[in-house]
This record gives structure tokens, sequence and C-alpha cells, in this order.
């Protein structure tokens, strides 16, 4: 060990008395401070400009994406082969190489303490990093110092590995030069090797783990794995045995035969160690981040630790799927995908992941029928194929799918996945149309409840002129009931649903029960099963609209709540008077989160033409009455004479019985206990803010939250068991303590004073060595 510490001190003097080393750290730094600075400054701004900040560490340092250490990492491999290319090429150019094969020293014991000086140069590295990580403890509020102590570990073992690559492809040549682009030449293949050989399991298998690119994005993230400390390891070990076998081959003039094998042997052991090292059974994690942020809420947890037993995951791929769709479903996709559910795998390693890839006709018929026009659909699917490399025949027709044709018709034979446990039992989970396309943690969270618990059957009373969940019409509610690719929809949150009619009993399977805007009266057999559901305790979401309190009042009145005559009525420059937007009150953020988010993030339900909520007879009919959303912007009255908004103008009138209505319920949440559980009622003054439309309209410079209102409403209608709460505790790094004065002198402090000092140190280390 001493000897390998004494080449280690010698090879870090020459590194240091020569320009090189410290060239690199002064350009580093630079580049680092410069790198910094510009992100800081968008937070500074943004601060000056009265814009509130959030969770600062995350996108100022550990995002694994646009963050400090994520963007410093695209400069790193810049440096290190222009520190290895000479650590053996000078040896062998100069002869020196001979000295050390004369010495009483091991081949190891030379290659280790020249890494070992490597590992000293990164480690300084990585600590001129961690001046900008000390910096914001101080400048950032509440400041996740653990979570970026996980980056830092990441930037050190990278830049080990990238000099253990480069100290190889130095042993390899007496040229520097030559040593420098062949340690470039291997970054790119380390960095290019998950793209190889995607179609074959195993070797795929192997090869994306070879792989260098992102391999520090966990460990940015604030997150350590098992698997990414392991493979950083191996690499260093592999090309320190590769090296130690180049050393002794030479010194030992041994036959080339041999040399290749102690080659493949080192490599083999590596390949081993990586592959065992990715199973998801011998896989740790730790998360560094005060949130927990790259691990499952515990919600997520509860829910996959009640899927005992065995649970595949098959994704169906349709090689005529539409067009963005389409490379989801092919082999070299297949990794990435997997990595989806890491977080899931880390909780039950006993997930399989399968992939079943298939044709058939779906949503893209029109687009291929314009590009071949004249070929079959088996046609097609070999000039696909043949596009993307792939053997054609590894589709098969969904013919050949049998049991699973149904469902991937209800699909419209899109890019699906399908839940299935050992038991049988299925559930689907989908891509969205929307920007982020997969499924999040609810989504994914949500069709594993379905496989583990009995969740809520929500039911659309038909046959009175109601809203309908089933059409795609502007009024209706199939985008948030129905719609397979909408994100919020109930269905891909967990929720079943049925269209029923009251001519019948209420089938006791259904626990929520929907009745929206009706266009004609209960009859009385209609009433009286109603009353039976409501009596045994059934929820209900009750939608109102203005020229409907004389059908929907008698539904109301069943819980002491009245639709008031009228409108409420706000005249807007920019909108029609009867365009409401309702607020949040402080009560509802106790009764569902959903609902506190709203009022937090400053948003508002956007409510087309609503009818005012009275509800002074909810406590004699035994309910508690709570108001979820209130008129309380002031100018707002309850219009009673105009109806036409477009060509007439709406006016105050107190003569016609017209007063002023704000802090009017426009939403009320009701509660009582009956057989032993808490009955659920929410009522609305508006049946057309949960409609596709209004779902699916924007409006300038209004930030809507009916989503939200949705989501909670069925939260708490559900007994909060879907959707699945997903949500983390709040950041508390949402400020920075510096203004422009402060960044201008950080910033010089970075990028001139930083560097100068390093440029000093090097001038007086040079002139003292040139004194001796």
């Amino acid at each position: 060990m001493k000897q390998t510490i004494r080449i280690a001190r010698t090879e870090l003097q020459l590194l240091f008395y020569s320009p090189i080393a410290w060239l690199i750290l002064i350009v580093f730094t630079i580049q680092a401070s410069l790198v910094f600075t510009g992100s800081l400054e968008g937070f500074v701004n943004t601060k000056e400009l009265g814009y509130p900040l959030h969770s600062v560490t995350l996108n100022l340092y550990t995002d694994p994406w646009n963050g400090f250490y994520a963007k410093l990492l695209g400069y790193l491999y810049f440096y290190i082969p222009l520190l290895t290319m000479g650590m053996m090429s000078r040896e062998l150019s100069s002869g020196s190489i001979k000295l050390l094969y004369s010495s009483p020293i091991s081949d190891a014991q030379i290659i280790f303490g020249k890494f070992m000086s490597v590992a000293a140069y990164a480690l300084l590295m990585t600590g001129i990093v961690s001046l900008f990580t000390l910096y914001g403890v101080f400048a950032v509020d509440n400041f996740d110092l653990p979570a970026t102590l996980t980056g830092l570990l990441g930037i050190f073992l990278l830049i080990g590995a990238y000099g253990a690559v480069g100290l190889f492809m130095s042993s390899l040549t007496s040229y520097q030069v030559v040593a420098a682009m062949g340690t470039f030449a291997v970054f790119a293949v380390l960095s290019y090797t998950s793209q190889l050989w995607q179609n074959v399991p195993f070797v795929r298998d192997i090869m994306f783990w070879l792989s260098i690119s992102g391999r520090t994005n966990e460990f940015i993230g604030g997150i350590i794995s098992s698997e990414d400390v392991i493979y950083f390891l191996v690499v260093i070990g592999l090309f320190l045995g590769l090296s130690i076998y180049r050393f002794r081959s030479v010194r030992q003039k041994t036959r080339a035969s041999v040399s290749l094998v102690r080659y493949l042997l080192v490599i083999g052991s590596a390949v081993i160690i990586g592959y065992l090292s990715s199973r998801p059974a011998l896989m740790f994690f730790y998360d560094a981040t005060r949130t927990k942020l790259r691990t499952l809420t515990k919600a997520s947890q509860d829910i996959v630790r009640k899927a005992k037993g065995g649970l595949t995951i098959t994704t169906y791929g349709n090689a005529l799927d539409e067009d963005r769709l389409l490379i989801f479903g092919l082999p070299p996709f297949e990794l990435q995908d997997m990595r989806m559910f890491r977080e899931y795998i880390r909780f039950k390693p006993e997930i399989k992941m399968k992939y079943v890839h298939y044709y058939a006709k779906g949503n893209n018929e029109q687009s291929l029928n314009m590009r071949y026009p004249k070929l079959s659909d088996k046609e097609r699917v070999g000039k696909i194929a043949q596009t993307f490399g792939l053997d054609s025949t590894m589709f098969v027709p969904v013919n050949d799918l049998h049991k699973m044709k149904e469902t991937l018709a209800g699909e419209h034979f899109r890019h699906v996945k399908v839940l299935q446990r050992d038991s049988g039992q299925q559930s689907v989970l989908r891509i969205f149309n929307d920007p982020m396309l997969f499924p999040s943690e609810a989504e994914i969270s949500a069709a594993i409840k379905r496989l583990v618990t009995t969740l809520p059957k929500v039911g659309f009373v038909g046959g009175h002129g109601e809203r309908d969940c089933i059409k795609e019409g502007d009024r209706d509610y199939n985008k948030f009931a129905r719609e397979n690719t909408f994100r919020y929809s109930l269905i891909n949150q967990g929720f079943d649903f049925e269209q029923l009619t009251l001519d019948q009993e209420v089938p006791a399977h259904v626990s929520i029960l929907v009745i929206a805007d009706m266009k004609t009266a209960l009859p009385e057999l209609h009433l009286q099963h109603l009353q039976q559901y409501i009596d045994r305790g059934g929820n209900l979401l009750i939608a109102g609209e203005p020229k409907r309190q004389e059908t929907m009042n008698p539904v109301a009145g069943l819980f002491g709540v009245q639709l008031m005559e009228g409108r409420l009525v706000r005249p807007n420059k920019d909108f029609q008077a009867d365009l409401l937007f309702a607020h949040p009150t402080q009560e509802a953020g106790k009764i569902a989160e959903a609902f506190g988010l709203i009022g937090k993030n400053r948003q508002i339900v956007v409510m087309p033409s609503v009818a005012g909520l009275q509800y002074n007879n909810a406590a004699a009919k035994g309910y508690t009455a709570t108001p979820l959303l209130a008129a309380d912007t002031a100018g707002v009255w309850n219009e009673l004479e105009t109806v036409d908004f477009v060509d007439d103008s709406a006016v105050l009138n107190p003569a016609a019985g017209e007063a002023a209505a704000n802090r009017t319920a426009t939403a009320v949440a009701l509660s009582r206990q009956v057989n032993g559980k808490e009955q659920k009622v929410i009522v609305l003054g508006d049946a057309d803010c949960i409609s596709n439309g209004e779902l699916g309209h924007s409006r300038k410079d209004i930030f809507p939250a009916n989503f939200l209102l949705i989501a909670g409403a069925f939260n708490w209608l559900s007994d909060y068991q879907a959707p699945v709460d997903v949500a983390r505790p709040p950041f508390t790094d949402n400020d920075i303590h510096i203004g422009k004065t402060g960044f201008k002198v950080s910033k010089i402090a970075f990028t001139g004073v930083l560097p100068g000092l390093m440029l000093i140190s090097y001038l007086v280390i040079w002139i003292r060595r040139r004194r001796q």
C-alpha cells in the first residue's frame, strides 16, 4: 500500500508541476461558474420581477435534466482525456517504463497508484463543484443539502470512471494525442451501447446496462441506487483490470492468446456482476430528498404492498398505431419503458414486464391509406418493420390474440398496458392525449388498486334528459367519465361507472349516483327508488342549471337545498355576464386536498350560467351543510329578468326582486350519519362546469381549476379511495436571500476571483520550482 501511495503522490506532483492540471482546473472552474450563475440569474430576475419561487434546490441544482449538476456533466468528458493521456503514454515514450519494469513494484500497485492520483484530482474537481453547493446553503431558504450531496457523489464517480478509461487508453500507446482520441472514442461507445442489439433480450439487457449515458441522473435527482453505484465501480474495476493485464503482458512478453483470455475474463466478470446488480431483487435505494421526491408516496406503497403474489404488466404495441405512439410499441423502447416502473419494482421486485407486438387497424387508418394506399395491412407492417430494422414476423395479427382482442378493441387498438395478477384479475393502464403522454404515479397506482380492492362504482342516471357520460358532445360528461385517453377521466383514476335508470332500484354495487341537469321531473316511482338509495346511505353528485329549478329542486330538496330562481351574474367587459368565477371556501380545503389546492394555486372554478344555492333547510333534513364554492367577488347579483346575455345587458333591478349575491354558494357539500356510515352529497348550481365543452375550453388569462373540482368531489364521495392521493409534503425552499447586487458580487467571485486564486497558486508553485 505504501508503494501505491508513493506512486500516487509522485503522479500528483507531476500533474501539478505541469500547467495542464492547473489549466483544466481553471477552465473547469470558469465553465462551472458560468453555468451556475447563468441558472442563478434566472431565479434572481424572477424574484426581482415579483414572481414567487418554487422548490429552488430542485430547479437550481438537482433537476436531472436542467439543473446545475446536469448541465455541468455535459462538459466533464472534455477534461479527463487531457488529464490522463500522458499517464502511461509518457512512460512509454520517454523510456521510463523500463525503470518501472525493473523495480520491485507489482503491476497492480503501479496502476492503482496512478488511478489514486486521478481519484484525488476527481475529488478536487468535485470539491470545486461543492463550493457552488455550499453557496446554496447560505443563499437558498431551507436548502435541501442532503439531496445535493448525492449529486456530488455521482459527479465524483463519473470522473473516476472517465479517469479509469483514460488510464487504460494511455497504456495502449506512446502517443498522448492518440490516447486522448481513443478515450473520447470509448466514451462515445459507452454512451451508444444502449442503442445496440435491442432486439435480443439478454444481450439488450447487458448493452443497456453498459451504457454510461444517464447513469448519474438518479444521483443528481437525490437518490442513490445500488445498481448505479455498482455500475461505476465495475467500470472502474474493468478498465483498471484491463490496464493491469495490458501492463503485465508487455512486461512479461505474454502470448497474445493468453492476454486475450485474461481480457475476456475481466470483461466477462464485469458483465456478470453488472447483470446480477440490475436484477430488481438485488437492488437497493436511498432517497435523500427532503420530501422523498424520488420514492413512491405512502399511498402508492400501501397499494403495492396489498398486491401480493405475482403481477405481470403486458404492453400491447400496435405496429399500425398512431404515428406518435408507434415508437413506444417497438422493441428498442422496451428497456426505457421498464424504467418507468422502476419505483414500483423497487417495492415489488416480482413484477414481470412482457411485450406483445401485433397489428390491427386503429385510429391511424387515414394516415396509413395516404402513405400506403395500395398495400394490405400485412404489407404495411412489413414496410414499417423495414424502416426500423425489425423482423416483420414479430408482429402478429390481432385475431391471433384471441381473448385480448375484445379488450384491445375497446381501447381502439391504441398502445396500452394490461396489468394481471396470478389470480386472473386484470386492469388496463393507458397513455393519454396530452403533452405528458405517459401515465403518472396517480394513474399507475389507480390501475394497481383496481386489482386489490373494490373501488367505488359510479352510476349515471338517465332517462330524463340528463347529461350523458357516453356521448362526446360539449354538454355531456364523456370526457371526465368515459374517455380513455383523457388522463383525469374517472375510468383512469380508479372508478368504474355505468348508466342506469330509476325505473328500478339502484343496484347495490353502486356507491355514487350522478344526477345532472334533468330536463323532465322524476315520476313518482323513480322518486321512490331514489329515496330508497338515499335511505341506505348512498352518496350523490347533483348538478343543476338555471332554468332547471322546476325539475331539479324536488331532488335537491330531499337534502334541504334549493336552486335559487334566475342565475348569478357579474358584468364583465371580456365575457358574458353570466360566466361566473367561483372561489373555494376555507371549509372546502378540510373536505378534500384538491379543493385546498385550488386556493393555494390561486385558481378559480369557471361556472358558465350558474344558479345560486340556498341550504337553510339542510339541518332540518338531518344534514350538515358546508359551502364548497362561492361567488365571493363584489358586484355579483341574482339576475331574474335577463335571459339573453349576448344581445342584452344585465342590469341590477331591485324592484324586480334582484339583490346582491356575493358570497352566495354555488356548490354545497352535505353529510350525515346513516346505517353506520357517513352519507355524502354534493350539489352544484351548474352542470356545465364539468362538461366536455368546459373542460376543453381555454380563456385568455383565466386559469381554471375545474379538473380539481372533479377530483376533489369524487375523492370525498368515494371516502378518499380514489383518485389515489399522491400528494407530497410541500416544498419549503421557495426563496433566495440575494438580489441583483448580491448576484453581481457572487458572479464576480465565481467567474473572476476563484479562477484568479487558482492562477496565482500555480504561478507561486511554478516560481518556487524554478528557483529550486
